[in-house]
């Protein structure tokens, strides 16, 4: 049995925040009903690569149930109600005010169901000024100003993805999972909120605190890091990207004498401490990169290797597909195609579950409705 077998989780999700916190407890064994608009969830169109589903889509709906609901109906308010009632978890990232506006704010329905936990996911929380504000991911990597710390010194970059949805749907399971065991203990549901902003702001303590109180934020490094150095990439002779990271002095000795071949540049004044070799970045990664220049990828990475060094080559998406730690599982497409995606993160003991499917739209609403509502009520919604 997975860890959160027998819960289930009412998810009225779009996108991506919410719908990754919801795969995470649908991997965890929990049965997870989407609610989807008539029109499908827009995440649904984002692109057609995954055998013809969207890989957004693909990756973090596999193994739900997809139920088509218009709150405006009576009939779907009503199945709504029900399945509101029997579930544990209700997850939601609709705009700002949308599920209170359809009278399910998830207050109310905590008040209801008082053991019931409820989850909020939002762009920017509950500052009223902000109450309107449209938020996607590239929108908050700007707000919060991760893109002014990201790219190189000539130009801002974007996070290559969408790092602040995911980051918020992971945080959002985390709450998720703290107010169960809560639960556990006092039998009592409660209400946890996310928003993008505060987990992209929480992230940012480290850039905010040197801009607030210290020398002034980071400036754009590109593959540097802007305070330890040597920590970045550097070219070998046959232009192949290879990122290393010194720690501490113990690591800089090692690495200036049995990978370089430089013991004179660990006593040099300009590079004995790391607040030292910050300071004169460029000279050192200038006499860094003329040693480095001159050797093969292979060998030096054996020498770093050899003398304990971290390092990393620089991958493409391509040669992540063929990376020796990569673990993958399959998921069928809802066309009947099967992936090979990157397997769950968390490895554990439970037991794997076979291939998970993704839903075509709408494509449980009748058999919820037969089994929430009755099946006089399944027939009549199909027209029968």
């Amino acid at each position: 049995m997975r860890p959160l077998s027998g819960l289930l989780v009412v998810a009225v999700e779009q996108a991506v925040a919410a719908p990754l916190c919801t795969a995470r407890l649908a991997a965890a064994g929990a049965r997870v009903i989407k609610i989807e608009r008539p029109e499908g969830d827009f995440a649904r169109g984002y692109d057609r690569a995954a055998g013809g589903d969207s890989s957004y889509f693909a990756w973090i709906n596999q193994g739900k149930e997809s139920v088509v609901a218009d709150f405006r109906e009576p009939r779907d308010r009503a199945l709504l109600e029900t399945l509101f009632s029997r579930a544990d978890v209700v997850v939601q990232n609709l705009a700002p005010g949308a599920l209170e506006r359809a009278g399910f704010s998830t207050a109310t329905l905590r008040a209801r169901h008082p053991r019931l936990i409820t989850c909020d996911i939002s762009g920017y929380g509950e500052a009223p000024e902000l109450a309107g504000k449209k938020a996607y991911d590239l929108l908050v990597q700007a707000e919060a100003g991760l893109v002014a710390i990201s790219g190189g010194p000539g130009e801002m970059g974007r996070i290559g993805v969408s790092i602040c949805d995911i980051g918020a749907g992971i945080t959002a399971h985390a709450a998720v999972l703290e107010a169960l065991i809560a639960r556990g203990v006092s039998g009592t549901g409660s209400g946890v909120a996310v928003s993008l902003f505060d987990v992209a702001a929480e992230w940012m303590t480290v850039p905010l605190v040197h801009a607030e109180t210290g020398d002034g934020a980071p400036t754009r490094q590109g593959l540097s890091h802007p305070s330890i150095a040597p920590y970045g990439a550097f070219a070998t002779q046959e232009g192949a990207l290879t990122v290393l990271s010194v720690q501490n002095e113990r690591e800089w000795v090692r690495l200036c004498a049995d990978v370089l071949g430089r013991s004179d540049m660990a006593r040099d004044a300009r590079y004995v401490s790391n607040n030292a070799r910050v300071a004169h970045r460029d000279a050192l990664e200038g006499d860094m990169a003329t040693v480095i220049g001159t050797m093969s990828a292979a060998d030096f990475r054996q020498r770093l290797s050899q003398a304990g060094i971290a390092f990393g080559a620089i991958s493409s998406v391509a040669d992540l597909g063929q990376h020796p730690a990569l673990r993958r599982h399959v998921v069928r497409a809802s066309t009947g195609t099967h992936l090979h995606l990157p397997a769950h993160p968390v490895r554990s003991g439970a037991p794997v579950a076979g291939p998970a499917r993704v839903p075509r739209l709408g494509e449980h609403t009748e058999a919820v409705r037969r089994e929430f509502m009755g099946a006089a009520d399944a027939a009549q919604s199909s027209g029968k």
